[in-house]
C-alpha cells in the first residue's frame, strides 16, 4: 500500500454534498478523491436493511422526503443522475395534518387547494390563507434567486431578479418585513381563528424550529415550497440517490474511499497540503473540502493554522441551540398501515397511505419545544409519520410496511440521559402514533430508535444537528456558519467548507456542494 498519493482535491465526507462537489470537479478533469468514514456513501441520505429481525425491510435512518431537491433541481439535472438510477415520484397528497379530534387538512398542490381544505372549517380562515400566501409567495420569489447562488459573489443577475420581485410587490413590503421578522406562531395566531387551521400550520412550520422565537417567520418559506413544488420520494430508497451520485463520480473519473477516516487536514504556512488518514497515509492535495459539520472540519486542521478565536466562533455556532432536536423511530411491520378514522370522517375517498402525516396541536408544538429546552420529553403528541413502503412497495416484503416516526422537538440532552429513557420514549412515541396509524402496534416485527447523540457519533454532526447550523436569519448567506467563515476563502488557502453548514443550508439539494465546487475550481485556476 502506498504511503502517499497526489490529488487536485480531497473531499472529507461522502454525503450528498461531498459527492456533489466531487462530481462537478471530476467532470472538469480534476483528480478528486472522496474520503468517507462509513462503509457506504450517502451520509444522512442513506437507507438499507439494518434490522436483524427484519432483514427485508428497508430503513431510512435520516432523510426521506424530497422537497428541497424539487425546489432546487439543478444538481440531479446537471449531473444526469437519472442515467445512474435515480428516480423520484411525487407524493399526492403530500403533507396531511391530522387533528386529535379526527379532523384532517390536506396541504394541496396550490394555495387554492389548501384554502378549499381550510374552508371546511372556517371561510374566514380560507380567505386569510390566500391573503397570507400572497405575502409568502412574494418572499419566496425574492429569496429563491439568492438561495441558488454563492453569497460570496456579486451575483448581479440574482440581485436584479430579487429587486424586480420587490418592486413588483412594493405594497406588500411592510407585510413581508413583518412576516419574516416576527415569530411564526404570532403570525399564525393573529391571522387564523380555527384550531385545526392554527394547529396544522404550527405543526408544519415546527419542523424548521421553535416557532415562538423571534425571526422564525422565515419558516413560512417551508409552506411556500410545499404549495409550489410539492414533495417527492426516491424510488429504491434514499440510497438509490446516493448510489446515483457514486455512479456519476465513477463515470467522470473520481475516486471514493470508504471505511476511511481522516485524522488531520495538513496545512503549513497558511496553505493546505492535503489530508493525513488514520492509518498514517498522506493524501497530498491542492485543495481540501470539509463536506462535514464545520466544527470538526476546522478542528482537523493542523494545530496553530487557524486562529483560536475562529475555532471558538464555529464551535459556538448554534447547532440545536434551543435544546430541541428530532428523534427517529423505525418500525418494521408484518402487515400494512392505514388511517381509517381520519379518512372516514372526510367522506371523500382520499387515501393518506402515500402521504407524509403530521399530527399534534398548536399547544403541543409549543410544549414540545419548551420541554426539550428544559431537558424534558413533552407528553403532548407532536410527530411527523409515514410509511415509505406505501410509495415504494419494493422496500419490504409484499403486503408489509415500514413505519417512519419523526418527533420533531425532543430534548438533545435529557436530564436523565438518553440511555435511561430511550426504550420508554420509543414506546411512548409508538403509542402516540398508533392513535393515528392503524396497524402500527399489531403488526410490529422490530423497531429501532435513534437520538441526537447517535447521529453525532455516526455522522459527525455537532450536537446531533441534522442541518449542521440552526436555520435563522443571522446564520444565512455569508454569515453561515459564522462571521468570517462563510465566504469563498478561509484562513488556510485551499481549504473549503462544503456541507449543510454553509449557504444555503440544510436539505437534500446538493447546493452547498455545487457552490463549493465552483469556489475550488476558481482557486485551482489561480
Amino acid at each position: 500500500m502506498p504511503t502517499s498519493a497526489d490529488y487536485d482535491v480531497a473531499i472529507i465526507g461522502g454525503g450528498h454534498n461531498g459527492l456533489t462537489a466531487a462530481c462537478y470537479l471530476a467532470a472538469e478533469g480534476k483528480k478528486v478523491v472522496v474520503i468517507e468514514a462509513l462503509d457506504k456513501a450517502g451520509g444522512m441520505c442513506n437507507s438499507g436493511y439494518t434490522l436483524p429481525q427484519a432483514p427485508q425491510h428497508m430503513i431510512h435512518p435520516c432523510a426521506l422526503d424530497l422537497m428541497s431537491l424539487r425546489v432546487h433541481p439543478m444538481v440531479p439535472d446537471e449531473l444526469q443522475l437519472a442515467r445512474h438510477g435515480f428516480r423520484q415520484e411525487r407524493m399526492l397528497p403530500g403533507y396531511v395534518f391530522l387533528h386529535p379530534d379526527g379532523s384532517s387538512l390536506v396541504f394541496g398542490s396550490t394555495p387554492e387547494e389548501t384554502a378549499a381544505e381550510i374552508r371546511r372549517y372556517s371561510a374566514k380562515d380560507a380567505e386569510e390563507f390566500l391573503s397570507l400566501m400572497q405575502v409568502v409567495n412574494a418572499f419566496v420569489d425574492m429569496a429563491l434567486p439568492q438561495m441558488r447562488v454563492d453569497p460570496a459573489r456579486f451575483n448581479f443577475g440574482a440581485k436584479m431578479a430579487s429587486l424586480g420581485v420587490l418592486l413588483k410587490n412594493l405594497k406588500l413590503k411592510p407585510e413581508i418585513m413583518g412576516l419574516v421578522s416576527s415569530p411564526a406562531y404570532t403570525t399564525i395566531m393573529e391571522r387564523f381563528e380555527h384550531p385545526v387551521t392554527q394547529s396544522a400550520l404550527c405543526c408544519l412550520l415546527g419542523a424548521a424550529g421553535p416557532i415562538a422565537n423571534e425571526g422564525t417567520g422565515i419558516y413560512f418559506v417551508l409552506l411556500g415550497f410545499v404549495q409550489r413544488f410539492g414533495l417527492g420520494r426516491s424510488i429504491g430508497g434514499m440510497q438509490a440517490l446516493s448510489d446515483a451520485f457514486v455512479g456519476r463520480l465513477k463515470e467522470v473519473g473520481g475516486e471514493l474511499m470508504l471505511s476511511t477516516r481522516v485524522e488531520e487536514i495538513v496545512a503549513e504556512a497558511g496553505k493546505v497540503k492535503g489530508v493525513r488518514l488514520a492509518d498514517g497515509r498522506m493524501l497530498n492535495a491542492k485543495a481540501v473540502i470539509g463536506a462535514i459539520h464545520p466544527k470538526p472540519a476546522l478542528e482537523m486542521v493542523t494545530a496553530g493554522e487557524i486562529e483560536r478565536k475562529l475555532l471558538t466562533r464555529v464551535a459556538l455556532a448554534p447547532a440545536n441551540s434551543h435544546g430541541a432536536a428530532p428523534v427517529k423511530v423505525d418500525v418494521a411491520l408484518k402487515g400494512q398501515i392505514s388511517y381509517k378514522r381520519h379518512e372516514a370522517l372526510r367522506g371523500d375517498g382520499v387515501s393518506f397511505r402515500k402521504s407524509g402525516i403530521i399530527f399534534g396541536t398548536a399547544e403541543a408544538v409549543l410544549d414540545n419545544f419548551k420541554c426539550a429546552a428544559r431537558g424534558e420529553v413533552s407528553k403532548l403528541p407532536y410527530q411527523w409519520i409515514t410509511a415509505p413502503t406505501a410509495m415504494d412497495p419494493s422496500q419490504a416484503p409484499e403486503g408489509q410496511d415500514v413505519a417512519y416516526l419523526y418527533p420533531v422537538a425532543m430534548p438533545v440532552h435529557p436530564t436523565e440521559g438518553w440511555d435511561a429513557i430511550r426504550d420508554e420514549v420509543a414506546q411512548m412515541l409508538i403509542d402516540q402514533a398508533a392513535e393515528y396509524m392503524d396497524g402500527l402496534k399489531e403488526h410490529e416485527i422490530a423497531r429501532n430508535i435513534d437520538v441526537p447523540m447517535d447521529w453525532e457519533k455516526k455522522y459527525n454532526v455537532h450536537n446531533g444537528c441534522v442541518v449542521h447550523i440552526d436555520t435563522m436569519p443571522s446564520r444565512s448567506g455569508g454569515m453561515r456558519p459564522a462571521a468570517g467563515l462563510g465566504g469563498d476563502t478561509l484562513p488556510v488557502a485551499g481549504l473549503y467548507l462544503g456541507g449543510a453548514g454553509i449557504a444555503p443550508g440544510g436539505g437534500v439539494n446538493g447546493l452547498p456542494g455545487r457552490i463549493t465546487a465552483a469556489r475550488v475550481s476558481r482557486y485551482l485556476k489561480k
